[in-house]
């Protein structure tokens, strides 16, 4: 069965996590619809998330579509975790950027789009929230044709979402002119060649457009190609609830299995489990095909951003964190052994570039902003 990595992004509040909800029931995942103001959101899986109604780290859920699998990965919408963000960016084949309705294009949505066009990812989009006054869709679809040109309404009747697709492209629209109408794989070509960016409009929380949206994902969501090497891209390292570091990775040729031998740069380490993950729980398996996303356990070296294999290294980050705090420790604290613990942090966050100044004896800390400095 073929297989994809869709990440799900949006500018915070846009409904983001209640539309990876509407996908996740649509397909029969989930039996009963959570909700993120109910605090029992699917992939909201940790107390913090819950409390506070954002998400804070990146998930991973997956969904059984008609001929293929789908990896979802939901992405943080809160400007301080845009780091989180950015690594899932690595090892996307296909990204769903999720737009209010009533808020429209913000800057936030405007960052995101930079990050998609820098990592060359073709998008979908989908504008939430439309069963709200104020949510106008002829003025929507005008700010998302300032974003690119390329965004089209993929909810028009007839003929004029042929023209519309045509028009993207100089070699699609004299095909079109010619026959009278746009191939799907024509579009598929166009979606992954970012040139065209279907949109479609609904509300995630009644479930209105969202089984619409999925037909459009199965049907022109690109086919990648992977090749017979193994290789993997890591872009996330944590820990679960027992303190087993996981390390996430998304196979982009090959296959990995169980008790294999991974290295790096001076190391080679097993892959002692490898992990599927769907919201919290997850599933051990032997072997992870090309195009999988798994979290293997038992390497303790490895560093978000590593290629591994075949593969090579990811993009420098793009969003830096613009503000340098000091660490003051309770009095009598060994600031060598708190070094150690926030080093872990560090790890799961690399953009906290941690700084030990010997001489004046702090350690100091990069972040994106309170909220992140809270959740720390």
């Amino acid at each position: 069965m073929r297989k994809l990595v869709i990440g799900i992004l949006a500018h915070v509040d846009a409904g983001k996590t209640t539309l990876s909800e509407g996908m996740l029931y649509t397909c029969g995942t989930l039996k009963r619809l959570g909700r993120v103001d109910h605090q029992d959101a699917f992939l909201d899986t940790e107390a913090l998330e819950r409390e506070r109604g954002i998400t804070i780290f990146s998930k991973q859920a997956v969904l059984p579509l008609p001929s293929v699998e789908v990896t979802l990965l939901d992405t943080p919408g809160h400007v301080d975790f845009s780091s989180e963000m950015e690594r899932t960016l690595q090892v996307l084949d296909c990204a769903i950027l999720v737009i209010s309705g009533t808020d429209g294009v913000q800057g936030h949505t405007r960052t995101l789009w930079r990050l998609l066009e820098r990592y060359h990812i073709p998008t979908l989009l989908f504008v939430n929230k439309m069963d709200l006054a104020g949510a106008d869709r002829a003025v929507l679809m005008a700010e998302l044709q300032r974003l690119d040109s390329g965004c089209v309404d993929f909810g028009q009747e007839g003929p004029g979402l042929q023209e519309s697709v045509a028009m993207c492209d100089e070699g699609t629209l004299e095909r079109y002119l010619e026959r009278g109408q746009v191939e799907p794989e024509e579009i598929r070509a166009l979606v992954e060649g970012r040139r065209l960016f279907p949109c479609w409009f609904g509300s995630a929380l009644k479930l209105e457009g969202v089984a619409e949206f999925l037909q459009g994902l199965v049907a022109y969501a690109p086919r990648p190609r992977y090749g017979p090497d193994f290789a993997a891209r890591v872009f996330k390292i944590s820990r679960d609830n027992q303190g087993n570091r996981l390390t996430w990775m998304k196979l982009t040729g090959g296959a990995l299995r169980v008790k294999e031998a991974l290295s790096g740069p001076g190391w080679t380490e097993k892959a002692d489990q490898l992990r599927v993950y769907s919201g919290s729980r997850f599933q051990t398996v032997d072997e992870a095909q090309a195009g999988s996303v798994v979290a293997v356990t038992g390497l303790s070296r490895t560093a978000a951003g590593e290629g591994l294999g075949a593969e090579a290294e990811a993009l420098p980050p793009a969003l830096e964190p613009v503000l340098t705090y000091q660490v003051l420790l309770p009095e009598g604290q060994d600031p060598h052994a708190a070094l150690g613990k926030l080093r872990l942090l560090e790890e799961e966050d690399p953009q906290l570039h941690l700084v030990w100044n010997e001489r004046l004896r702090e350690i100091h800390i990069q972040l994106m902003g309170e909220v992140q400095l809270e959740i720390l």
